[in-house]
C-alpha cells in the first residue's frame, strides 16, 4: 500500500481500523527506536510510543499531508518523549540533563539493551549535548535521517541543522576523548 492510499484509507472511517493497522505495523519499530534514544528506558519507550500512536490514531483527519505522514508520525513521537523527559524533571525536581543521566545510569540494568562499554560511551556523550542537538545527531547518525526531511520534523532550517550535527559531533568525540 503506497502512503497516499495509506492515507485516504486512514481518513475513511470505514478502512481506518485495518489502515491503522497497517500503519502500526510499518512504523512501530522505527518509531521505537527514535523514542528509545531520548528517554532510553524500554518500558518507558513503549509508554512513549503508544501515546505516539494514540495521537496519531486522534489526529490523522488533522493531517494536511504537507509534508511525508513518517515525517508528521517522527514530529509527534518527537514531541511525546520531549514531553515525557520534561514530565519526570518536573516530578522528580530535577533538570531534564539530570533525569537523561538518571536513566543513562540504569541503561546496563535495562535487560533490553545489550550494548557494550563503547555504546555506554557514547550514550554518555550524547546524553551531554543539549537536547535539540541530541535530537540531531541520533535522528543523523543512527537513523540517517536526511536533512530536508530532518528540516520539516523539527520545524528548523537544514543550515541550523548541519550546524548542530557538526557542533554535535565535536562535543562528542571531546568527550570520548576526555573521559
Amino acid at each position: 500500500m503506497t502512503e497516499k492510499e495509506l492515507i485516504l484509507n486512514l481518513k475513511n472511517q470505514n478502512t481506518l481500523p485495518n489502515a491503522f493497522k497497517e500503519l502500526v505495523k510499518q512504523y512501530k519499530e522505527r518509531l521505537y527506536w527514535h523514542i528509545r534514544k531520548i528517554v532510553i528506558n524500554h518500558d518507558d519507550t513503549d509508554d512513549v510510543l503508544q501515546n505516539t500512536f494514540i495521537k496519531v490514531y486522534k489526529n490523522i483527519g488533522n493531517f494536511k499531508e504537507e509534508s511525508k505522514l513518517y515525517s508528521w508520525m517522527y514530529r509527534i513521537a518527537t514531541n511525546e518523549a520531549i514531553t515525557f523527559i520534561n514530565q519526570r524533571a518536573k516530578k522528580s525536581n530535577s533538570s531534564t540533563e539530570e533525569v537523561q543521566q538518571s536513566l543513562l545510569n540504569n541503561l546496563e540494568a535495562d535487560n533490553y539493551f545489550d550494548g557494550n562499554a563503547a555504546q555506554i560511551k557514547l550514550q554518555q556523550a550524547i546524553a551531554t549535548l543539549p537536547q535539540k542537538q541530541q535530537l540531531v545527531f541520533n535522528m543523523k547518525y543512527f537513523d540517517n535521517v536526511k536533512y530536508q526531511d530532518m528540516s520539516e520534523i523539527l520545524e528548523t532550517s537544514v543550515g541550523a541543522l548541519k550546524s548542530s550535527y557538526h557542533i554535535a559531533v565535536k562535543k562528542i568525540e571531546d568527550f570520548i576523548k576526555n573521559n
